[in-house]
């Protein structure tokens, strides 16, 4: 990337031309703000890196990690399929989905590679489904079903958006890669896994209580003021940075944390 370009070929972070089939970003509220904490400048390598959500993929693929670790007996095998799996389902084709259905993340992907990667990351996490379902069973099938259909229909808002929620948040990219991966590894479920389900459940709900304020602070605002008038009156100003400095604080601890536990469980289990 250091390298110059030559004359009249436009360098890797160079933005394309018109009508070179990129779906344009929508306009930002505040074109100096980043879309998100973690997100990276602008340029075609960067523009994926912000595309993946890192800290927010590894958190949700931890769950899987979680479920796994449940069972009375790991396998490798399966942990890893199902973690390719959701990193496909959720990581690249609900993301593409998402930065294909109104631009949040304001890259200069274009429209047509946004919906090969869905395509693509469905199908492969569908063939894995697959290859689980022929080694533990139909019990496997309903998740094989209703993974795909909460991808598309969470990021489409179908169904009038019922899925499109908080609760349907937590369910989708809590709740269910945990059970998903526990009955990978054991064929059934158990009230424990019911109960860890239920715990990712609340901390992805906490997480878009989090995070929902925060985009709209660095997504929809055009300015931000107001002040706090303390007991002993203090006043204490209100801008943008004091708003998102503690829900992204928070956030961050909250990705680092479940990602940790996660290992910590997996090197528990597997070391």
């Amino acid at each position: 990337m250091g390298e110059q370009p030559a004359a009249g070929v436009p360098g890797p972070d160079a933005e394309p031309a018109p009508g070179a089939g990129v779906t344009a970003p929508a306009p930002a509220a505040n074109a100096t703000a980043r879309p998100a904490y973690y997100a990276a400048g602008p340029g075609r390598l960067r523009d994926w890196w912000t595309l993946l959500h890192p800290p927010y993929t590894a958190w949700h693929l931890s769950y899987v990690v979680i479920g796994a670790a449940l069972a009375p007996h790991v396998t490798l095998q399966p942990l890893i399929a199902a973690l390719i799996a959701f990193f496909l389902a959720v990581g690249l084709a609900a993301h593409a989905l998402d930065e294909y259905h109104g631009r949040p993340l304001r890259t200069r992907i274009p429209g047509g590679v946004l919906l090969a990667v869905a395509v693509v990351g469905l199908a492969g996490a569908i063939a894995l489904g697959v290859a689980g379902v022929l080694r533990v069973g139909w019990v496997l099938i309903p998740f094989l079903i209703v993974g795909p259909v909460l991808v598309i229909a969470y990021n489409a808002e179908l169904f009038g958006g019922i899925v499109h929620t908080d609760a349907g948040f937590a369910a989708a990219w809590g709740a269910f890669p945990l059970l998903t991966s526990y009955v990978a590894q054991t064929g059934t479920l158990s009230a424990g896994s019911v109960l860890a389900g239920a715990a990712a459940f609340g901390l992805s709900a906490a997480q878009r209580s989090l995070s929902t304020p925060a985009r709209l602070v660095r997504r929809r605002s055009t300015s931000v003021t107001g002040r706090i008038i303390l007991a002993d009156g203090d006043t204490l100003t209100l801008d943008a940075d004091r708003i998102l400095a503690p829900l992204e604080r928070a956030l961050r601890a909250m990705s680092w944390s479940v990602v940790l536990l996660a290992a910590a469980l997996a090197v528990a289990r597997l070391g």
